[in-house]
């Protein structure tokens, strides 16, 4: 079902009230760090516990999180889970992507994107990164580019890339796709078999713990990476492996793995079950209904922010003394380029959002005193 055809969701009431039992009111930063649900800390405290008496196993093997982690983002991805490798970092995904590039190959990026998608190419000399504005992405594809690289959704003001568009665009032109979709997946519907690469750190909208992230590959694409970073982990067969050059590497985008921080996929693969029992497009309806809410109240405040329907909001022009009584009424916000960002997830109520208006809402400026 496409999200534009759901019905309307109640935003009075939580998405999953038993996840968190103890709330933070205000809390509208997910686009800074997700707050993990109840069962990601309890399968971590197992975790941990059974470490610290030295039996790790009695918490289960995490190598089966592992891969629950794995083929929980291949659904939501929408790609086969051959097609997703494991990674730890955005930017040292990114870094595989531009580590194979030739010499002399173009890269098109926004030149407002996320250091950690933008910076690998940059610190190639011999490639030549051109950066324009978000809405020219796909004007700027021509005869000659090798690489598109854009996120989905924009940290710094939220606003959604037009996939299709530059999708097309790359295609006409022969050009290949990398998609940084932190920001998005978790709220924002995608089907990363459309990209050859999508790199995705799970941080944030799928509440799961630093560390976990992950690079898919389409078929076709894998040729044009060399598994520079491989180990022991991305071999066909790891544990006869772990000595000297590894004989055969796994089939598929695993070998592209880097070895995982076992404890954030065990609590990545509890975070990832429950965005897929809440499903995304029930999530989709919910965060960006919240955010309008948002938008319209800012809005009716006399701010203007960034138009769109994202689940980030970002408002430009917000006063240092606004943003004091925000911290002061307990919201949690981040300041980005300039703006006071605002992303509500699904524990995320109208309270929140009201909470973070009534603070807003105050005399702005000599003209308005007397209001």
């Amino acid at each position: 079902m496409s999200p534009d055809t759901l019905t309307p969701v109640d935003i009075t009431s939580p998405m999953c009230p038993a996840e968190y039992p103890v709330p933070a009111p205000g809390y509208l930063n997910t686009a800074t760090v997700g707050i993990p649900p109840a069962r990601v800390t309890a399968a971590m405290h197992r975790a941990l516990d059974a470490w610290a008496a030295g039996r790790p196993g009695d918490a289960g093997d995490p190598e089966e999180a592992v891969a629950a982690a794995r083929a929980a983002f291949a659904r939501l991805a929408h790609v086969p889970v051959t097609q997703v490798a494991l990674a730890g970092t955005v930017a040292g995904a990114v870094g595989l992507i531009a580590t194979a590039l030739p010499p002399g190959a173009e890269v098109v990026a926004y030149q407002g994107d996320f250091s950690s998608l933008v910076h690998p190419f940059a610190a190639r000399p011999d490639v030549r990164l051109r950066l324009v504005a978000l809405e020219e992405l796909a004007g700027a594809v021509r005869p000659g580019t090798a690489l598109v690289a854009v996120s989905a959704a924009q940290s710094a003001d939220g606003r959604v890339a037009d996939l299709p568009a530059i999708r097309a665009a790359a295609a006409a032109h022969g050009a290949r796709t990398l998609v940084d979709a932190t920001q998005s997946v978790g709220w924002l519907p995608l089907d990363a078999s459309q990209d050859d690469y999508v790199v995705c750190h799970g941080y944030k909208w799928l509440t799961s713990p630093h560390g976990a992230a992950f690079l898919t590959v389409r078929p076709g694409a894998e040729d044009t990476l060399a598994p520079t970073f491989a180990g022991w982990y991305a071999a066909a067969d790891p544990g006869a492996s772990i000595y000297g050059p590894v004989a055969e590497l796994a089939p598929g985008a695993r070998r592209f793995d880097t070895r995982p921080a076992l404890l954030s996929y065990v609590g990545a693969a509890a975070a990832l079950s429950l965005v897929e029992e809440l499903g995304v497009d029930r999530i989709h309806a919910h965060d960006t209904a919240l955010a309008q809410r948002l938008r319209d109240g800012f809005t009716a405040l006399g701010y203007s922010p960034v138009p769109g329907t994202s689940a980030i909001v970002a408002v430009p022009g917000v006063p240092d003394a606004v943003t004091a009584r925000l911290r002061a009424a307990g919201v949690t916000f981040a300041a980005r380029a300039g703006k006071v960002r605002l992303a509500p997830h699904f524990y995320n109520t109208a309270a929140d959002v009201d909470l973070a208006l009534a603070a807003a809402e105050q005399p702005r400026g000599r003209a308005s005193a007397s209001r």
